[in-house]
């Protein structure tokens, strides 16, 4: 193991940092619990597991010489947690689909149901090029 916190701290700090960071990554791909999207959840894994795979690789098989830092490896998380506590009050401020209505039930026999269009009759079919004679205006009704 190529920790030594007395030796290089800042190796060692940046290793286990590297590994918390990619496995809260791949925590938040791996449960479903924000409503993320597929995308954004593969994203997280993908990320999470570069991350836990580069902190295992310097951690335990890098001999010594030149390392990469990444500082996205301190930032990215923390807009990953935020997105993810985003999407879980966005999904809790949704309100709950409403149940369907019960139907009507069905009309007797000669009734129309109610708020269906009544039906008119057909007009006679007239030779091309006649006047189509118009319906006559239905008769006011006083209440």
């Amino acid at each position: 193991m190529n920790l030594d916190f007395s030796a290089e701290p800042l190796f060692s700090w940046y290793v286990v940092l590297l590994f918390i960071s990619g496995a809260a990554m791949l925590i938040l791909g791996v449960v479903n619990a924000g409503g993320l999207s597929k995308g954004w959840r593969a994203f997280n894994v993908i990320v999470g597991l570069g991350f836990m795979g580069y902190g295992i690789y310097l951690g335990c098989i890098f001999q010594g010489g030149t390392y990469i830092v990444f500082f996205k490896a301190f930032i990215l998380p923390i807009m990953v947690i935020v997105n993810f506590f985003r999407s879980l009050s966005r999904r809790k401020a949704t309100p709950a689909p409403q149940p369907m209505a019960t139907p009507a039930p069905y009309p007797m026999a000669g009734q129309q149901p109610m708020g269906a269009p009544v039906p008119q009759p057909m007009a006679a079919p007239q030779p091309m090029g006649a006047p189509v004679p118009q319906p006559a205006p239905a008769p006011e009704r006083t209440v």
